[in-house]
């Protein structure tokens, strides 16, 4: 997940078509047909059904007893939404399950937290259908499914699955310690171990090949288990031997160790008649075979990956025709949105002409406004319905343009005070600290200030700016004194030390609803940081300049903020246009390879070097982490989301209006009838 997170549309109409189409269409997409089968899958045969295959994929979910809430998910997920799609994580072996709770629920849960209906969702044919998880496919190459704990609606079904196991708990411990009281209560056969059992019986069914499944009958024969139990007579230990040596010929080898551990636990409690310990063994089980479906789905994406993007297009364009015959999505805001874009781009562009005309074609209007439709100072409101899928995608490029922009206005203050520092300094006839050959006694870093000697008064040439502010841009006031002349080398290290630490402090701030309230909170840290490395005079008050900077950046309508917004966008669109041209005319598998590496390539060693300071000269290589500010990164994402959105949606509501087309359609068959 998520990286954005997958929200699933399975409610919504799907298109009458069952599969994605291909040159020469199977009765079901074959994923050895796709793909040449991974190395270290299972050591059951590859020749069996998808679900076999499947089982055995590496690379997948986080361990299911970690909690996954720290992916880069939302905690709205739709009630009925089991399992979500996020980032891979590297496998790994998971802490023991953990032991039950001591306190009974007031209503005993009978339905173990995992079946082959909470499981459903992951077989093959769902995961063909789900029209929002076939356009995310399209974005992300880690993409993979894991077990939904996030929110109100995690927590939840955590407290489901405890309450099972807690009744479990006690149902066996009554068996033990008042056989006849347990027979009165559960004689009827309704409680959770025959539940469970079952359970476990029908998601191995869907994991293993047809010709395995009759020795399940033998093996995990329910029934016969739960009268052998009644009579005190049932083997656990030969039953965890069986269970481990079927899970391992059909699981990943990464899947072995856990194996183990359940077999040892199940086995233990046996042996000693340690009912937690079973309990423990048990749900180790339930999780193993939950481990195992989510790595055959997981492997099924990889598999159909190809297929599904080739296809993008042309689901999506069944999918959305369908909805929009069902009165359940109008198109009518979005070819609003888009003529108001040839409307403004004719009136900005009526003397000069459309920038970067050649490079973006016929799509020129649309990127464009896509450029801008991303800007911090957009309205939340103004995202067009036919970007359904994206609003995530979109939402994150904003807030990544919020902070560039946020961290290039801080870079701004800093240099002005800056060039103020200097100012004072030679007004003084004394040689700034920063290029004094002396040691110093503190660290811009540390927590002592060792500002000069505070002066009396700031030049009034500083205190009669343009904007009124006693902390506004020297560029903008008279100046009466030549700037001192100071090391290149070292004033550009001291600027990269900033705004290296600005970027680190922008990483220690906690998760908030907006980027807006996330620099808000952020102000105070960042003023602090900018006075030590300005070496600002100890006259400037730190309250004061906060202040300021605060205006600056919680505003997005102020002339400061709306000046770097536009140069960004401008910085945005030459590079935007470069991708658009080098996307428009491959197939949907190149782009989404092209795009995915040309993403890879274009972050920075430092992943922490992600925003601002976005205007360096393009051509120049390397540039900078401020000149580079992410721009490249964010031009790639836009340019894939932006070329995908077109294709699909150009013919429906921007050069088509197939809303219309239905309209006059359905008119002219109820005037028939």
């Amino acid at each position: 997940m998520p990286t954005h997170r997958r929200q699933d549309s399975g409610e919504e109409p799907i298109p009458t078509e069952p599969a994605p189409e291909t040159r020469n269409p199977p009765s079901e997409p074959d994923p050895q047909v796709l793909s040449p089968p991974p190395q270290d899958l299972p050591r059951g045969s590859l020749s069996q059904n998808q679900s076999d295959q499947g089982a055995r994929a590496v690379n997948v979910a986080p361990a299911l007893s970690r909690n996954p809430s720290s992916c880069s998910t939302s905690s709205n997920a739709k009630p009925h939404h089991e399992y979500l799609t996020a980032h891979a994580q590297p496998p790994d072996q998971p802490s023991p399950p953990a032991t039950c709770p001591d306190s009974a629920p007031d209503k005993t849960p009978v339905e173990p937290p995992v079946t082959k209906a909470t499981l459903s969702e992951l077989d093959v044919q769902k995961i063909v259908h789900n029209p929002k998880l076939r356009h995310d496919i399209n974005f992300d190459p880690e993409l993979h499914f894991r077990p939904n704990l996030d929110g109100e609606k995690g927590k939840k079904k955590q407290d489901k699955a405890n309450q099972f196991w807690t009744a479990l708990l006690k149902q066996l411990t009554l068996f033990v310690t008042d056989r006849d009281s347990f027979h009165v209560r559960y004689g009827h056969g309704d409680w959770c171990l025959p539940s469970l059992l079952r359970a476990v019986r029908e998601i191995i069914e869907t994991l293993v090949p047809q010709r395995d499944r009759e020795l399940l009958n033998e093996g995990l024969n329910v029934d016969l288990l739960m009268q052998q139990f009644d009579r005190g007579v049932a083997d656990l230990e030969k039953l965890a031997l069986w269970l481990a040596s079927v899970l391992k010929l059909h699981c990943a080898p990464m899947r072995d160790e856990w194996v183990d551990d359940m077999y040892q636990e199940l086995s233990e409690g046996n042996r000693s008649n340690n009912i937690t310990e079973l309990v423990k063994g048990m749900r180790s089980l339930l999780s193993v075979l939950e481990a195992m479906k989510l790595d055959v789905a997981n492997h099924q994406i990889r598999c159909l990956r190809p297929v599904l993007i080739e296809d993008t297009v042309s689901f999506e364009q069944r999918y959305f025709v369908k909805k929009i015959e069902l009165r359940k999505l109008t198109v009518a805001p979005s070819r609003m949105w888009y003529r108001a874009a040839q409307d403004h781009a004719e009136r900005l562009y009526a003397e000069s002409g459309m920038p970067h005309l050649q490079a973006f074609g016929e799509t020129a209007v649309f990127f464009d406004a896509l450029s801008r439709l991303v800007l911090p100072s957009t309205s939340l409101k103004a995202i067009p319905p036919t970007f359904i899928f994206d609003e995530d995608r979109m939402l994150k490029l904003r807030s990544d343009m919020h902070d560039s922009i946020c961290l290039e206005i801080c870079m701004r203050k800093y240099e002005d005070l800056d060039r103020l520092s200097r100012v004072t300094q030679m007004c003084r006839g004394t040689t700034p600290s920063y290029v004094s050959d002396e040691p110093r006694t503190s660290s811009r870093l540390s927590g002592e200030f060792n500002f000069m000697a505070p002066i009396s008064s700031r030049p009034s040439s500083f205190a009669e700016s343009d904007r009124g502010s006693n902390f506004s841009s020297p560029r903008t006031s008279g100046t009466f004194f030549s700037q001192p002349a100071a090391d290149p080398a070292d004033s550009r290290s001291r600027a990269s030390e900033l705004y290296n630490s600005l970027v680190a402090l922008l990483q220690t701030a906690p998760p908030t609803t907006s980027p807006s309230q996330r620099w808000r909170s952020l102000v105070g840290p960042m003023a602090l940081q900018i006075l030590r490395y300005a070496n600002a005079p100890s006259s400037l008050p730190l309250a004061g300049f906060e202040t300021q900077l605060a205006g600056f950046l919680g505003d997005a309508t102020c002339e400061l903020f709306c000046e770097v917004e536009d140069q960004f966008q401008q910085k945005l669109l030459a590079d935007l246009a470069k991708r658009v041209s080098e996307f428009r005319n491959i197939s949907g598998v190149a782009l989404f390879s092209v795009a995915t590496s040309a993403r890879a390539s274009s972050r920075p060693r430092d992943q922490s070097q992600r925003s601002s300071g976005m205007f360096g000269d393009a051509a120049a290589a390397p540039r900078e982490p401020r000149e580079e500010a992410g721009v490249e990164d964010m031009a790639v994402r836009l340019a894939h989301l932006g070329t995908l959105h077109w294709r699909v949606w150009a013919p429906l509501a921007y050069e088509g209006d197939i809303e219309g087309e239905i309209n006059t359609l359905q008119s002219g068959a109820h005037g028939v009838v």
